[in-house]
């Protein structure tokens, strides 16, 4: 019998093509589902590759190690712009924050939270990517909605704007990471009312 013409590595080169966003998302999914079964420590990325179907190479291509891969899986539950605008400002911050609660409360993201946050304090450059990802995304669509209701005189114009964007999500991170109250709906609404209040125009 003739052998096969496919060279020995195509199968890691099959691996690479298919990095495309229905791998990508699919990869992240995985990663999600084996946090919530395992916990952060006994997930893998060869966990998630053969839960996947893919081989490991095309997952390491993507993210480069495992905490690349949970930073990213939390930013896919997390979503990078929440706050919409659609004229109304309280809805508006709700809807912001809510993407929060809805992570924290029907993913694993609240449990490994903790563990990433201290991975990524040993690693500066994963760190600052993760608060990119993460962080600036999503406050820079906050801040686009709090200026635009500034300038609609919604709000007063005078307000610091990075203490108000620490202030509207600070009490749902704080209960995610700490775990010492629950995290629900009517913790985004005190923190979006309470904001809110500080900023009604003079």
């Amino acid at each position: 019998m003739p052998r096969s013409s496919t060279p020995p590595d195509s199968a890691t080169r099959t691996a690479g093509r298919k990095k495309d966003p229905q791998i990508d998302q699919a990869v992240l999914r995985a990663t999600l589902e084996l946090l919530e079964e395992i916990g952060y420590a006994g997930t893998s990325i060869s966990q998630v590759a053969s839960r996947v179907g893919v081989y490991r190479p095309a997952i390491y291509r993507r993210w480069p190690s495992k905490q690349h891969l949970v930073a990213a899986a939390v930013v896919s539950a997390l979503g990078h712009e929440p706050t919409p605008d659609t004229g109304d400002l309280r809805a508006d911050l709700l809807t912001g924050i809510g993407t929060l609660v809805d992570a924290f409360t029907s993913t694993s993201v609240s449990r490994v939270l903790t563990a990433l946050v201290a991975d990524l304090a040993q690693q500066p450059d994963l760190r600052q990517e993760f608060l990119d990802s993460v962080f600036q995304s999503r406050r820079a669509s906050t801040a686009r909605r709090l200026h635009t209701a500034a300038a609609h005189g919604d709000i007063r114009p005078d307000f610091d704007l990075e203490f108000v964007l620490d202030a509207l999500a600070a009490p749902v991170y704080y209960r995610a990471l700490f775990g010492h109250g629950p995290v629900t709906p009517t913790v985004a609404e005190q923190s979006v009312d309470l904001v809110l209040t500080s900023l009604r125009p003079h």
